[in-house]
């Protein structure tokens, strides 16, 4: 009996590899051909799942996304149950930092497809932004959560410290894949921002 295929499986491995050869070569310089071989497959499997580069590139920065919001769980279960608003922003900041190999490569990649939705007519007609807004509104409601309980300065425009610490944190990360700034900096740096906005840990 011939096995059956996982289509959906199938597919993350073939994003997978995506991410893969492209942390090692950047996103611009990658092609199908590259992922068949990274994957292990052939070149018209990748182009029946996918059938063009751009459905390739917007899965791949869909399961980059999945992979972030993993990485993100990953460091709550460790603060442990009930983590609070300021853990839980620290997470998510932390998390998008190039302090290891898998935050460097959710960086430049992520980085990499920003830069390639504004020139990309295909990438530019997904829905790129909507993550983006998605962090911005996820860390203004948890400041705005920790101000009604009493953890966080309640004079702060939480919508506008969420637009700065998700902008300082992109910043800096690129400040750390070009060698400018030590992985430990850019923590201290953000730790002292999230020290001026919360009132307690």
């Amino acid at each position: 009996m011939p096995k059956r295929v996982d289509h959906e499986e199938r597919r993350a491995q073939i994003a997978e590899a995506l991410i893969q050869v492209a942390g090692r070569r950047g996103l611009h310089a990658v092609g199908m051909r590259d992922v068949a071989a990274e994957a292990g497959v052939s070149l018209r499997l990748v182009q029946y799942y996918f059938e063009t580069k751009e459905k390739l590139l917007f899965y791949g920065l869909q399961h980059l996304t999945d992979r972030f919001t993993a990485r993100v769980g990953e460091r709550l279960r460790a603060v442990g149950p009930n983590p609070g608003p300021r853990p839980t922003v620290e997470a998510l900041l932390l998390a998008s930092l190039p302090t290891d190999e898998e935050g460097r490569t959710f960086h430049l990649l992520y980085s990499s497809y920003s830069i390639l939705s504004v020139t990309d007519e295909a990438l530019a007609a997904q829905p790129f932004i909507d993550n983006p807004d998605a962090a911005e509104n996820a860390v203004t409601g948890l400041l705005q959560q920790a101000q009604e309980s009493g953890l966080a300065d309640p004079d702060v425009d939480a919508r506008i410290e969420a637009i700065s610490l998700l902008a300082m944190t992109a910043t800096m990360g690129t400040s750390i894949l070009v060698g400018q700034r030590k992985p430990a900096s850019a923590v201290a740096v953000l730790h002292h921002h999230l020290d001026r906005i919360f009132t307690t840990t």
